[in-house]
């Protein structure tokens, strides 16, 4: 028989079943001495049992098995969370294990011994990144964590109502049990405003999958070491934030308030309405105004102190004002125009990347730490960490936001030092933009329409010990008519120009009316594309729709069935269906906007191909979404800074949009208006 690496997929579904139960009409022939101890004195019957109806029969052969006491070590019903530093030691050796299998084979014979016997988060985290990285699986398609884990997403009530449905219910059959819109807080809470955005499924699956491919530990040091990871770091969570923050203006609030008292009552609460399936807990609430405390919570070994925090981000702000970070051997790295936001980057969000961990910390990792803590520090109630312990979960909680703001107060701190890009810097000679306008399918010229969506997503691959077969959860989400952007731009030279298309979007004004400053508005614009084209002499009409961003990935990638519409194997059609699943969600690009109409700057810049251009093959490789996510394997597929041409502070004269622009630039005025109707996406 023929071994197909695709059965290790296999190992993801109903994981808190055991192994030997079935996988849809596939059972894994486990050897008895894989068992666990509960099993193995009935083995022959329970492979029989399960075995019986099976149309696929896989083999698993018994090999010499890795020392698994390191990741066995973390209880099979705790949570995990990559921030806590002995969880992610834990998940960097069972990556390794993974990682230095000889061949697949062996990895799967490994992963089923290991799949019963090691907590499912954490089995399921390191058998991800492990297929991401292997040169033998790369090329293995994940399935999404809601899939997987639905309880990190969906509300806990939902859950007895699928059972229900599964098990009454035949297949094909079923109807979608609908997810609340808004079940987390009250009308009281003007936080809650936002529960589309902070809740939206598509949202926390992109922050899931960006720190999946870009895990800061494992021994292995290309897991780690991709290109521009730092920058990339602090470019993608800027982008939360100023999304964020457009959000707000969307619903009539104030910016976000930075989190830079660490000893100031978070005034926010949160309570998530979560359960965990495989901890059998409900995930902890914050109440308001918590305090931040010092921790000492020895089942997971941490002990450390508010104090330390402060004192790394005295050490970080110390490096940026001196213009250098020190190794751990003394040398000076410089903080330069090239290297120094990802060396800052690697600090703050401290990897093994990071030149000095004993000096400058583990500054963003902690902070998560403590906040999710701040309803038990010492362990006294026995309780587990909140949302913001949990990549997967995080975005959920409005102080993510608060946090986040204020690193990226830091990075700020850093690009303020670097010189302002100078009028010849941002200049494209001989090309110039003479009109933009924006078309959406329905609605007026330069406007956004947004609105209310339901659609299905089938959470069956994670619903464990009910009956087979699809079940799905209807959600409420965001969504924005579909546009098209026309571009004239004029090539005053004699020759064809290689050129990017740069697009972001900002608020107009800021909270209170005012048309916002630019020291403000660089900070809030949000980038909605960016594109290569070919302008030949004279005047060129450039047209590109909503659908083809390089920020985004459509909503049948975020959501799909990954065996629906596949193509043959072993085609370029499926290594380009085989992408790895990191870019923000479609559905999510346009913010909300108000119904009377939010009025916004769409800027857009035409640079210089030939100085932005990055040399290498992208055939492929995942790289429609490249601009919060890079391409995987390879380089960031543009040489400027990320962000740029917003991410410094402008050069002087400059305190408006307006002023900031030259030839190549152009802003047309538009208005985000938010239409408060519900389509069904099916329908």
């Amino acid at each position: 028989m023929v071994f197909d690496k695709k059965h290790l997929l296999l190992l993801l579904d109903r994981p808190r079943e055991p192994v030997f139960m079935g996988k849809g009409r596939v059972v894994f022939d486990v050897p008895d001495n894989y068992l666990t101890d509960r099993y193995r004195p009935i083995g022959p019957e329970i492979q029989n049992r399960f075995g019986e109806n099976a149309e696929e029969r896989i083999p698993v052969r018994s090999i010499a098995l890795p020392d698994l006491r390191i990741p066995m070590s973390l209880g099979r019903q705790e949570q995990f969370s990559l921030f806590i530093p002995r969880h992610r030691k834990i998940a960097a050796r069972l990556i390794d294990i993974f990682m230095g299998m000889r061949n697949v084979e062996d990895l799967q014979s490994c992963a089923v011994f290991a799949r019963d016997r090691i907590n499912p988060y954490l089995f399921n985290y390191a058998l991800s990144v492990a297929l991401l990285h292997r040169k033998d699986t790369h090329d293995l398609d994940l399935p999404t964590i809601i899939e997987v884990f639905p309880d990190k997403y969906v509300d806990s009530k939902v859950f007895s109502q699928i059972r229900e449905e599964a098990t009454v219910v035949p297949e094909g059959m079923r109807m979608p049990i609908v997810i609340p819109k808004d079940y987390t807080a009250s009308d009281l809470d003007e936080e809650h405003r936002l529960w589309y955005f902070r809740e939206d499924i598509g949202v926390n699956l992109h922050h899931w999958h960006w720190h999946l491919v870009y895990p800061f530990d494992a021994s292995n040091r290309a897991i780690v070491d991709k290109d521009r990871r730092g920058e990339l770091f602090y470019y993608m969570h800027q982008q939360l934030v100023a999304r964020y923050n457009f959000e707000r203006f969307s619903n009539r609030l104030q910016r976000v308030k930075r989190l830079n008292n660490l000893r100031e009552p978070i005034s926010e609460g949160y309570f998530p309405k979560l359960d965990s399936l495989v901890a059998s807990r409900a995930w902890p609430g914050r109440v308001d105004s918590s305090v931040l405390k010092d921790l000492n919570r020895e089942a997971d070994q941490i002990k450390q102190d508010v104090a330390d925090l402060e004192r790394w981000i005295d050490r970080i702000y110390e490096a940026i004002h001196q213009g250098f970070v020190v190794d751990e051997s003394g040398n000076r790295i410089p903080l330069d125009e090239q290297k120094g936001i990802d060396h800052l980057g690697n600090i703050i969000e401290s990897s093994i990347l990071s030149p000095n961990r004993q000096l400058y910390g583990d500054m963003h990792n902690m902070g998560h730490v403590f906040i999710s803590y701040a309803h038990d520090p010492d362990h006294r109630h026995l309780e587990s960490f909140g949302v913001m312990g949990d990549v997967a979960t995080a975005m959920r909680d409005p102080v993510f936001y608060r946090w986040h703001s204020y690193i990226d107060d830091i990075f700020q701190e850093h690009k303020n030092k670097l010189p302002p890009y100078t009028r010849s810097q941002l200049t494209f000679d001989g090309i110039s933009i003479t009109d933009i306008t924006v078309q959406p399918e329905d609605g007026q010229q330069n406007t956004f329409q947004t609105f209310w969506q339901q659609s299905d997503v089938d959470l069956s691959r994670g619903m464990d010990f009910v009956p087979r077969g699809n079940v799905f959860a209807r959600f409420t989400h965001l969504q924005h008519s579909p546009f098209v952007t026309t571009i004239m731009i004029e090539n005053d030279s004699d020759a064809q120009r290689m050129a990017f298309v740069r697009v972001f979007l900002a608020p107009k004004n800021d909270e209170r009316g005012t048309p916002m400053v630019f020291r403000d508005q660089r900070l809030f614009m949000i980038e909605l594309d960016k594109f290569l084209v070919a302008l030949r002499p004279g005047s060129n009409r450039i047209r590109r729709r909503s659908r083809e961003s390089t920020v985004t990935i459509p909503f049948e990638r975020t959501f799909r069935n990954l065996d629906q519409n596949r193509p043959e194997p072993d085609t370029p059609q499926e290594a380009e269906f085989n992408f790895c699943g990191c870019g923000w969600p479609a559905h999510m690009l346009i913010p909300k906007g108000l119904p009377e109409g939010l009025p916004a700057d769409l800027f857009i810049m035409v640079s210089n191909y030939e100085e932005d251009r990055v040399v290498q093959d992208l055939v492929g490789t995942c790289n429609d979404a490249a601009s919060y996510c890079g391409v995987r394997d390879r380089l960031y597929p543009d040489r400027k800074a990320m962000g740029y041409p917003f991410d410094r502070a402008a050069r002087s004269g400059v305190d408006s949009l307006v002023n900031f622009l030259t030839p190549n630039m152009a802003v047309q005025s538009i208005t985000v208006v938010h239409n408060d109707r519900t389509v069904n996406r099916t329908g």
